[in-house]
C-alpha cells in the first residue's frame, strides 16, 4: 500500500464525512432526538470504506460528479444501520463502536432501533435524488441493487445464517457463504453502484463484481484474524469476541495461518480481475493491499 493511496483514503473519508453531514437530517422538533441518533451514528469515524470503492470505482471510469459522494452516502447509510443494530443487546451486545459508545449505551435500545431503522429508510431517499444520476433508469438499479444487497438474499440473510445456524453445522463452505452475503453483499455492490454510476461496460461490469467478491471475503477473513491478534484500542471494538463465544470462524477452522494464506490467495485473485483496467485499476489493486495489511 502506498503513501499515495493512504492520502487518498483519507481525503475520500473526510470528504464523505462533509456529505453525509450535509445529506443526513438536522434535529428539529419534536422527534429531533432521532435525528440526533442518526447523525451520531453516522459522524465522526470508520474507514469509509465502501463509499471510497463505489467512489473510485466511478472515478476509474471517469465519472466524479458530486452525485457519486451522495450515492455513497447512502450506501453508508445503510452499513451505519446495520451497526447499529449488530450492537443491540439481542444481537452482538457492543458497548464500543468506532472507539465511541454504541448508540444504545449513548442514547437507548429503542432510540437506537429507530436510528438504524431512520438510517436505513434514509439511504433509499438519498439515491432516488436526481442529483445521484440524471438517468432515473441508472437511479432505479441503484436503489433495486441495495435493496437486494442489504436484505434476505443479502447482508441480512448472512446475519441470520450467523445467529440460527449451530456452530458445530458449521464448514468453510457454510462460513464462506455466510460471508458473502453479510458482509460480501455490500462490498459487492460499491464497486458494481460505482461501475454503473460510471457507465461501466458488460465485460467491466463482470470483472469488478469477481474482484470485489474476492475482496470481500479476504477482507472478512482479515476481521477473523484481527479478532484473534488485534489490538481493541486500534480495532475500535471488543475483539477475542468469537473465540469467547465458541463461533466457528475462518481462523478457527483454517487456523491462523491457513486464514492469512487463504486471504492472501484471495487477494492475488481479485488484483487479477483488474488487469483489463491497466493502470487505471491502480487504486482498487491498493484497496486489497490495505485491505489485507490492515491493523483496524
Amino acid at each position: 500500500m502506498t503513501s499515495d493511496f493512504s492520502i487518498q483514503l483519507t481525503s475520500v473519508a473526510k470528504q464523505m464525512e462533509t456529505v453525509l453531514a450535509a445529506q443526513l437530517p438536522e434535529p428539529a422538533g419534536h422527534q429531533s432526538v432521532i435525528m440526533e441518533a442518526m447523525r451520531y451514528a453516522a459522524l465522526g469515524g470508520g474507514k469509509r470504506l465502501r463509499p471510497f470503492l463505489m467512489v473510485e470505482t466511478a472515478r476509474m471510469l471517469g465519472n466524479e460528479t458530486e452525485g457519486v459522494f451522495i450515492a455513497a452516502a447512502a450506501l453508508e447509510c445503510l452499513h451505519v444501520y446495520s451497526l447499529v443494530h449488530d450492537d443491540l443487546p439481542c444481537m452482538d451486545d457492543d458497548d464500543v463502536r468506532r472507539g465511541k459508545p454504541t448508540v444504545h449505551k449513548a442514547y437507548d435500545e429503542a432510540m437506537a432501533v429507530l436510528a438504524g431503522d431512520g438510517l436505513l429508510t434514509h439511504a433509499f431517499e438519498l439515491l432516488a435524488m436526481d442529483a445521484v444520476h440524471s438517468d432515473a433508469n441508472v437511479r432505479l438499479g441503484l436503489i433495486s441493487g441495495l435493496a437486494k444487497a442489504g436484505g434476505a438474499h443479502g447482508m441480512i440473510g448472512g446475519q441470520v445464517i450467523d445467529i440460527s445456524v449451530s456452530e458445530t453445522d458449521r464448514d468453510e463452505a457454510l462460513i464462506t457463504q455466510l460471508q458473502e452475503l453479510k458482509t460480501g453483499a455490500l462490498i459487492e455492490y460499491s464497486v458494481s453502484a460505482g461501475a454503473s454510476l460510471g457507465g461501466a461496460s458488460i465485460a467491466q461490469h463482470d470483472s469488478l463484481k469477481n474482484y470485489a467478491r474476492d475482496m470481500g471475503l479476504a477482507f472478512q477473513i482479515k476481521d477473523d484474524i484481527l479478532d484473534v491478534e488485534g489490538d481493541a484500542e486500534l480495532v475500535g471494538k471488543a475483539v477475542g469476541k468469537d473465540e469467547n463465544l465458541g463461533k466457528a470462524t475462518f481462523v478457527s477452522i483454517l487456523g491462523l495461518e491457513g486464514a492469512r494464506e487463504k486471504a492472501a490467495y484471495l487477494g492475488a485473485r481479485a488484483k487479477g480481475y483488474l488487469k483489463p483496467f491497466g493502470k487505471d485499476g491502480q487504486t482498487l489493486c491498493d484497496t486489497v493491499d490495505f485491505v489485507l495489511h490492515r491493523s483496524h
